[in-house]
């Protein structure tokens, strides 16, 4: 099963692996799940840091990198077609970043893992 981390999970993972669910943690361990952090949680982490609104131990592009490598993330690319189809999605919510994430996860044919209600409620495979 391919999961794409939502950045709150990605963090979570990394940082503060109480806050996930059994049910995260347990496809998060799972030998046979393909985890992948997509560029726009990337894109999300950079603009918050570099706004202050989000604190890192080291630059993003060292601590992004050192967590893929830790904990044996793929990442997929944000695509012109994730943002075409992330401004084709229901008008749930306006946050550019978790739309963009449902995109590229419908797109990878994939679940999220997230605990985000308004991304749970687009038609994409999601668990928490």
């Amino acid at each position: 099963m391919i999961y794409v981390l939502d950045t709150c999970t990605f963090v979570w993972l990394c940082a503060e692996p109480d806050q996930l669910s059994p049910t995260a943690r347990q496809a998060i361990d799972d030998p046979d799940s393909d985890l992948v952090l997509s560029d726009a949680s990337v894109l999300e982490l950079v603009l918050k840091w570099s706004a202050g609104k989000f604190a890192l131990p080291e630059p993003p592009r060292t601590w992004v990198e050192r967590q893929l490598a830790t904990w044996a993330l793929r990442s997929i690319p944000l695509t012109r077609d994730d943002t075409y189809r992330a401004s084709e999605l229901p008008d749930h919510h306006r946050d550019p970043f978790d739309r963009l994430l449902v995109a590229a996860t419908l797109a990878a044919g994939a679940v999220i893992l997230t605990p985000d209600k308004a991304i749970q409620r687009y038609p994409v495979s999601w668990r928490w």
